[in-house]
C-alpha cells in the first residue's frame, strides 16, 4: 500500500505541476473572454435552472440535471478538500480555488453547450452526451473519446466513490464509534436502493438533498464567521496577502511556496467544483431544454454554487477561525475543520457531522452515473447493472482502506480526465462561440434547436 501511495503522489504531483496550472486556468481565461464574459449571465442561468421546457427533449429537467451534477461536485472537496488545501498550501490556496470558480463558470459553461449540442439517443430511449460524444461527433477524435472515458470510469471508482465512502466511514467511526465496515454496509445499501433506478431515480432523489443540505451548510458557516466577526476582514487580506506571498501567513505556513498554495488550491477547486474535468456535462446532455445555450447557462451556476459561494464560505470559517483561535492546529485539514465548526456551541459538531455525510453521500450518487455512462460509451452494450454492483462493492473498500491514497489516487484521475476533455474545449471552441452568438448574443435563447 505504501508502494501505490508513493506512486500515485508522484503522479499527481506531476500531473498537477505548472503545465496543468497553465492549461486549466489559461482555458478557463480564454473561454471568458471568447465568449464574452458568460459569468455575467449567472442571474439568467438561475432563472432557467428553475424553469421546465415543456416539450423539450431529454430525460431529467434542467433543475434535476443541475442538482445531479451539484450533488457529484458538493462533496468532500468543499469541507476536508478546502481544509487539506490550505493546511498544504497556506490560507493563499483559498483564493486560488475561488478564481478557479470564477473563471471555470466560464469552461463549465462550454462544457454544457457542448453536451448538448453532440448528445445523442440510444437504442433504449436514454439521451447519451459528454465530452466522449464532443471529441467523436466533434472532432472524430475516437481514440481520445475512448480515453477520456476509460479515466471517468476509473475516476468513478475514486473521486465518487472510495474517497467519499472513506470519509463518511471514518467520520461515522470518531464520532459516534461505529466499525468503518459496519458504515461501509450501510452506505452500499442506501446507495443501492437510489442508483439501480437509474438518472430519474439519482435526479429524484438530488433534487430533494441539495437545497436542503446546501442551505443548512452555508448557515453553519454564516454563524461561524459572525462569531468570528472581528477577524474575518483580517482573514480575507490574509487570503490574498498569501496567495502571492505565503511567507505572509506565518506560523506554520512559512514553509509554503506560491506553487504550492496554486497547486492546492487549484487541484481542490477542481476537485469541488469539476470545471474542466468533463464530468457535469455527462449529466447535463439528460436535460430537457430547448437548445444548447439555455442548459449551459444553467450548469454554469452549478460552478457558482459549489466553488464561488460554498468552498469560499468554507476557506473563510478556516483562515478566519485560525486567526480568532490562535490554538488551533492547521496541519491535519480534517481536525481543522472540526475544531472550527466545534466552536459553535451544542450543534457544531452535530452540523459538520451532516454536511459531510450528505455531501459525500450525494457526491456518490451524481458520480455513479457518470460512470456508468462512460462504461456504456466503451462498451456500447447495456452493462448497466454489473456496473452498478461492481460501484456498491468499491464502497464497501472504500470505507476500510487509507484516505491518503484515495486522494493521490483521485488527484492523478482528475488531471487525467481534465486533459482530453480540455482538448475538446480549445478546439471546439468555434462551435461554442458560433452557438452562444446564435442563441444569446443575438437574443434568441427561447429559440427550440432541431437535434
Amino acid at each position: 500500500m505504501d508502494a501505490i501511495n508513493q506512486l500515485f503522489s508522484l503522479l499527481s504531483s506531476v500531473l498537477w505541476g505548472w503545465p496543468m496550472v497553465i492549461l486549466l486556468l489559461g482555458t478557463h481565461v480564454f473561454l471568458t473572454l471568447r465568449l464574452r464574459v458568460p459569468q455575467r449571465k449567472l442571474l439568467t442561468g438561475i432563472r432557467l435552472s428553475v424553469q421546465k421546457d415543456k416539450g423539450a427533449t431529454g430525460d431529467v429537467s434542467q433543475f434535476g440535471a443541475l442538482a445531479t451534477a451539484l450533488a457529484a461536485t458538493i462533496g468532500t472537496g468543499n469541507i476536508v478538500g478546502v481544509a487539506t488545501a490550505v493546511a498544504l498550501g497556506g490560507p493563499g490556496a483559498v483564493l486560488w480555488c475561488w478564481l478557479t470558480g470564477i473563471f471555470g463558470m466560464a469552461t463549465k459553461y462550454a462544457e454544457g453547450l457542448l453536451a448538448v449540442k453532440y448528445r445523442v439517443r440510444g437504442e433504449d430511449g436514454r439521451t447519451y452526451g459528454g465530452p466522449m460524444y464532443a471529441l467523436e461527433l466533434g472532432l472524430g477524435m475516437k481514440w481520445l473519446a475512448l480515453l477520456f472515458a476509460v479515466f471517468t470510469a476509473l475516476a468513478s471508482f475514486g473521486i465518487g466513490c472510495t474517497v467519499q465512502a472513506n470519509s463518511i466511514a471514518l467520520l461515522a467511526h470518531e464520532t459516534f464509534g461505529v466499525p468503518t465496515w459496519m458504515v461501509g454496509l450501510l452506505i452500499c445499501g442506501l446507495t443501492a436502493l437510489v442508483i439501480m433506478g437509474g438518472v430519474k431515480s439519482i435526479a429524484r432523489v438530488c433534487t430533494v438533498l441539495v437545497p436542503f443540505m446546501a442551505l443548512l451548510y452555508v448557515v453553519g458557516c454564516v454563524v461561524i464567521l459572525c462569531m468570528n466577526g472581528a477577524y474575518v476582514w483580517p482573514a480575507v487580506q490574509l487570503i490574498v496577502r498569501s496567495a502571492f506571498n505565503p511567507s505572509a501567513a506565518g506560523g506554520g505556513f512559512v514553509g509554503a511556496t506560491v506553487m504550492m498554495a496554486a497547486r492546492y488550491g487549484i487541484a481542490r477547486g477542481l476537485f469541488s467544483n469539476e470545471s474542466g474535468m468533463g464530468s457535469a456535462p455527462i449529466v447535463a446532455a439528460a436535460a430537457q431544454t430547448r437548445n444548447p445555450v439555455r442548459q449551459a447557462l444553467v450548469s454554469s451556476t452549478g460552478t457558482f454554487w459549489d466553488t464561488v459561494v460554498i468552498c469560499a464560505l468554507t476557506g473563510l470559517v478556516l483562515v478566519s477561525s485560525i486567526l480568532a483561535y490562535p490554538d488551533i492546529t492547521y496541519a491535519d485539514g480534517a481536525a481543522l475543520t472540526k475544531v472550527a465548526f466545534a466552536k459553535i456551541p451544542y450543534v457544531g459538531a452535530p452540523l459538520l457531522t451532516f454536511g459531510i455525510l450528505t455531501f459525500a453521500f450525494s457526491t456518490i450518487l451524481g458520480w455513479s452515473y457518470y460512470g456508468e455512462s462512460a462504461v456504456n460509451y466503451i462498451e456500447q452494450r447495456r452493462i448497466n447493472r454489473f456496473y452498478r454492483i461492481l460501484y456498491i462493492v468499491a464502497l464497501f473498500f472504500g470505507s476500510i482502506i487509507s484516505l491518503d491514497v484515495i486522494w493521490n489516487i483521485a488527484d492523478t484521475m482528475n488531471a487525467l480526465m481534465a486533459i482530453p476533455n480540455l482538448v475538446a474545449l480549445l478546439l471546439l471552441s468555434g462551435v461554442v462561440a458560433r452557438e452562444t452568438r446564435k442563441y444569446l448574443w443575438e437574443g434568441r435563447l427561447d429559440e427550440e434547436m432541431v437535434e
